[in-house]
């Protein structure tokens, strides 16, 4: 198995855990945040939430010049709590969710892939981070 660098990113949400969970974890919501830029969105979603599910996430610029599939399989969940995934190439990436006095931190840490920069990886996924934070927050 091949030696990965590790990234963490985190941000704290003014909300509550199940508004947190429910976003993060189901289509409907996921589609609406799970992107790094204006320029690009997230056409469809789907999430099989067990262990050994699956789930898949088409990114995609607008302009239609660029997509791909973020896609992993469920290795352990603790709901409202941790999930941890495997991505196809074995990179891992663990997701915890904890509570604090000022709502829910999110933090991710994931295996860097080989291709990009370290702070460019670091930077793209906190950036999805905090379009998910404006996002959660700005649901009634």
């Amino acid at each position: 198995m091949p030696e990965f660098i590790s990234i963490t990113v985190g941000t704290q949400i003014n909300s509550n855990i199940e508004k947190v969970w429910r976003c993060w974890t189901e289509p409907q919501h996921i589609v609406n945040w799970n992107f790094a830029d204006v320029s690009w969105c997230c056409l469809n979603a789907s999430n099989n939430l067990e262990v050994g599910g699956s789930f898949s996430y088409r990114m995609e610029a607008k302009d239609g010049s660029f997509g791909f599939d973020f896609t992993g399989i469920y290795d352990e969940i603790v709901h409202h709590r941790k999930l941890k995934y495997h991505l196809s190439d074995e990179r891992k990436v663990s997701i915890e969710f904890s509570d604090t006095d000022n709502g829910i931190q999110v933090q991710e840490v994931f295996d860097a892939e080989t291709e990009n920069p370290i702070e460019m990886q670091q930077a793209g996924w906190q950036l999805i981070l905090d379009n998910f934070k404006k996002y959660v927050e700005g649901l009634q």
